[in-house]
């Protein structure tokens, strides 16, 4: 089977980058996944260097931050059709975005053991050199982006975040946090404290701008 136009030497490699760990919680793509992150971090890095000559270090964070993140790994991994091929536990619909996002750079990591760096940039850039070029500007975090709003409209004030109970097994729990701010308030989730913050924060961005 190839995965992006890459014919894997090794399958099993390939096998064990599709296998979750609700599916088998002794041989799973957890290993290769941090592998994988690492790969991916320091190709968009070296992407982002090239392409934006021009632009501070804050800038260029910001650009990676949202190139390698859950919701654009996901992406890549639904337009590539990649959920065909993972073999889960139980996909549920709050759990599905990690899943692909987990299993991207699971198969990213198998292609640098398969055959190494330069092969796995490669393939990395033709995919997000189109990404990168997309956002004109820097973006900023949804954190950053909501506490500018909350401070343009109200001075003094800052959004107020509130850990939740964890939800999901104890081998991969989902995190979820509660933001107020101006009145409104909205929940997000995530695989770490952070990634829930920031996806609470989107939330609440997009009740606020209404």
């Amino acid at each position: 089977m190839k995965i992006l136009n890459y014919s894997f030497n090794d399958e099993k490699l390939l096998d064990l980058a599709l296998t979750q760990s609700g599916a088998d919680s002794a041989h799973n793509n957890e290993r290769l996944e941090f592998i994988g992150d690492r790969v991916l971090g320091l190709s968009v890095a070296v992407l982002l260097y090239e392409m934006f000559p021009n632009e501070a270090e804050g800038e260029l964070a910001r650009r990676h931050a949202t190139l390698v993140s859950t919701d654009t790994l996901a992406i890549v991994a639904g337009k590539i059709g990649l959920e065909k091929h993972i073999r889960h536990g139980h996909m549920t619909a709050g759990r599905t975005k990690h899943i692909l996002a987990d299993a991207m750079e699971a198969v990213f990591g198998a292609i640098y053991l398969d055959a190494g760096f330069n092969v796995v940039r490669d393939i990395i850039i033709d995919i997000w050199r189109e990404l990168a070029a997309a956002e004109i500007v820097a973006p900023k975090d949804a954190k950053t982006a909501l506490q500018e709003f909350v401070q343009k409209n109200h001075t003094g004030e800052l959004p107020v975040y509130e850990y939740l109970p964890q939800t999901g097994p104890a081998h991969s729990p989902v995190f979820n946090v509660s933001v107020s701010a101006l009145g409104k308030s909205a929940t997000g989730s995530g695989a770490s404290k952070k990634q829930a913050s920031t996806a609470a924060a989107a939330e609440l961005l997009k009740i606020l701008a209404f």
